[in-house]
């Protein structure tokens, strides 16, 4: 598995740097698509636990329906899926690490100079579809599991985001999820017949930082010239 995703990772650096060689199309007037991917730094806000940064680079896929209304003015939409998670310590011997993968329907506006850089802000709704979690005692890997559509987290999340644009088709932005990232109140068998809340009291909601590569960039191919 980690072979995989080191091959995603360079599939996708490789791509973004090949992207950056062509040449941009510009569509005044007309709604246009834009695609790219995001490398996430994540945490949670976890009170009384140590929150420790998460990576993830792989897989999140971003598609982007932009609006330009002017030269400094446009607006966006689209459908993404991303990989958000983080990581924390419930004891001093005992590491979670959880993560969802969600569904994301973004809205958004744009401000700047629509072909060079540009501030952009906005509202996206998700939808957790796949919950993972992992624990590990003293650093030993003690379970794991992956759950399609579990009601161990908040099925449907609220975020808000605000970024830059960068030289090149990269951005950073910055998000925070208003919604708690788990269902606190979901009850589990404990083995032996009785129930347990396994998330009760983990009111945590999830901050991220990310790169992201070719997020607004208007791309034509380019023939190779002999």
């Amino acid at each position: 598995m980690k072979k995989i995703f080191t091959t995603i990772f360079i599939i996708t650096f490789a791509l973004s740097a090949a992207l950056a060689q062509t040449k941009t199309v510009t569509k005044e007037g007309k709604p246009y698509f834009t695609s790219g991917g995001e490398w996430i730094f994540s945490t949670g806000t976890v009170q009384n636990k140590n929150n420790v940064l998460r990576f993830s680079p792989v897989i999140n896929l971003q598609t982007l329906l932009n609006f330009d209304q002017s030269e400094s003015f446009g607006w966006f939409t689209g459908v993404n899926i991303r990989n958000v998670g983080f990581i924390f310590d419930e004891s001093p011997s005992v590491r979670k690490k959880v993560r969802n993968y969600n569904l994301g329907i973004p809205i958004g506006v744009k401000l700047g100079n629509m072909d060079d850089r540009f501030f952009f802000a906005g509202y996206e709704f998700e939808i957790a579809m796949n919950y993972r979690e992992r624990t590990f005692v003293d650093e030993v890997r003690t379970e794991r599991f992956s759950v399609w559509f579990s009601d161990r987290v908040n099925t449907f999340q609220h975020a808000v985001f605000i970024g830059y644009t960068l030289p090149k088709g990269t951005s950073i932005k910055a998000k925070y999820y208003l919604t708690s990232f788990f269902n606190q109140g979901f009850t589990a068998s404990d083995g032996d017949g009785g129930t347990f809340q396994p998330y009760a009291g983990l009111d945590a909601n999830i901050f991220y930082v990310s790169l992201n590569f070719a997020l607004f960039k208007k791309w034509e191919l380019v023939a190779l010239e002999d």
